[in-house]
């Protein structure tokens, strides 16, 4: 049997209040001028599901994502690296949400030729997750389809500012209702989803499957299900399929806590995804240790190999 563990362990610089947030945070702009990113060199062929790696970049490296490799064929582990992350914050001016870096992840993109592009230069999609951040501002209250837009295109800016593959959507932490700010409400997260979608018609949209967002995917006749690439379970050490209508190849009921899901654990869900069709792995909180004995429990299941680390 699995326990359900919510057990996402955030530096103190995560769960800023509103106030030093705003004392010392970057707000991102809009308008950024495109950064190509590298093409990709040809990685190896690797058969089964797509692994995702979710990294807190408050303590780690993103380049940790990029040492492990399959023994068997040489391919990556991870095919998506996702920076753990940005936020929405609550901006007085426009008493909307406005999106907000703190000095770890403003630091990770200013240094994409150092901390991105050499995963994307192995085949690794990098993508921005974007969590609350205890201010009221979330992705489900928007007071009006301008101000969602209008989120939707700094998100959008941003990849294309720093050569990212994409947004990971992740509504914790929002607190909805401080600072003033509407509960939540049908509209704003279709609207947001649906603006973001047409920005980028071909970056990366995933869906971390908790809080009001992930409940709330259609309004006025649309639904916006299928705008996303990905949705995954977001309790740790546990299988819960996520409640969108998805194909199973975009569905990872499965996640583990790299390092605190036991090994056994990672590799009965890996052994599960693979045996039921699920095309997505999920885990979180990869950090500089060599995991491969962690990372071995569940590659072996899904690819029929062990994991290599290279420091």
């Amino acid at each position: 049997m699995f326990t359900l563990v919510r057990s996402r362990v955030r530096a103190a610089a995560l769960a800023l209040s509103a106030v030093a947030a705003l004392a010392f945070g970057t707000t991102a702009t809009t308008g950024a001028a495109a950064a190509p990113a590298p093409a990709p060199a040809p990685a190896p062929v690797k058969e089964g599901p797509t692994s995702v790696a979710y990294v807190e970049v408050n303590n780690n490296s993103m380049l940790n994502v990029g040492k492990y490799t399959l023994a068997n064929g040489g391919g990556n582990v991870f095919d998506v690296a996702v920076i753990f992350a940005a936020n929405i914050n609550y901006d007085p001016g426009t008493k909307t949400g406005s999106l907000y870096f703190n000095e770890n992840v403003q630091r990770v993109l200013d240094n994409a030729a150092t901390e991105i592009r050499p995963l994307q230069q192995k085949g690794i999609k990098v993508v921005l997750s974007v969590l609350g951040n205890h201010q009221g501002a979330g992705f489900a209250n928007f007071p009006s389809q301008q101000t969602a837009s209008a989120f939707a295109a700094q998100l959008s800016d941003t990849v294309a500012k720093y050569g990212l593959d994409g947004i990971d959507f992740d509504d914790e932490y929002a607190e909805y209702g401080n600072n003033g700010t509407g509960q939540p409400n049908d509209s704003s997260f279709v609207y947001l989803v649906t603006a973001l979608r047409a920005n980028m018609p071909d970056k990366i949209i995933s869906l971390y499957n908790i809080g009001p967002s992930a409940t709330r995917l259609s309004y006025g006749g649309v639904d916006v299900s299928s705008k996303f690439d990905y949705a995954w379970n977001p309790y740790y050490g546990s299988w819960q399929v996520p409640g969108i209508a998805l194909p199973k190849s975009k569905l990872s009921p499965a996640a583990v806590e790299i390092g605190r899901t036991s090994q056994s654990t990672a590799a009965d869900l890996a052994r599960r995804t693979v045996s039921e069709g699920y095309g997505v792995y999920l885990t979180y909180n990869l950090d500089g240790a060599d995991r491969s004995a962690d990372v071995s429990a569940f590659t072996r299941e899904l690819y029929g190999s062990d994991a290599v680390y290279t420091p």
